[in-house]
């Protein structure tokens, strides 16, 4: 288990030290901004939506490892999925890290499980999330884990 466990920390070591889909987005049509008072993320996430599907997805901000390394991750799992798949996968992954049993498919996401172990550290995993839900409803006040 303590090997598994030290790949899953490279992993997000690896997502922070060199973010995946991490700057601007030309061309976005969806955009939300979160903030978590108690760690100090701040995020920034455009989105270009067609017909229904997340074409691609990208970040901006500073904040934790966790808060990062969890946005990296979102980016690459979002890209093709439509909104509906997205939101299936903001569940499931919320279910995840709140320590719950969850019967959704979440890849590499996997490796935030471990997350749940550390209550403050949710909110900095889930800040890219609850944003996505955001942008994905077009709503226009900053999200805050608060």
């Amino acid at each position: 288990m303590s090997d598994l466990r030290d790949l899953y920390q490279e992993v997000i070591f690896d997502h922070n030290r060199h973010p995946r889909n991490f700057g601007p987005l030309v061309g976005a049509n969806r955009h939300a901004d979160g903030f978590n008072p108690l760690c100090g993320d701040r995020l920034t996430l455009n989105l270009q939506v067609q017909d229904g599907v997340i074409q691609d997805v990208r970040f901006e901000g500073s904040g934790c490892a966790i808060s990062t390394a969890s946005a990296s991750l979102m980016t690459e799992a979002l890209k093709g999925k439509t909104e509906a798949e997205a939101t299936v996968l903001f569940e499931g992954f919320h279910h995840m890290v709140m320590g719950e049993k969850t019967t959704v498919d979440l890849g590499k996401l996997a490796v935030l499980a471990g997350v749940s172990e550390f209550p403050a550290r949710v909110k900095c995993a889930s800040l890219a999330w609850h944003t996505l839900n955001a942008a994905l409803k077009n709503e226009s006040d900053p999200v805050s884990t608060e």
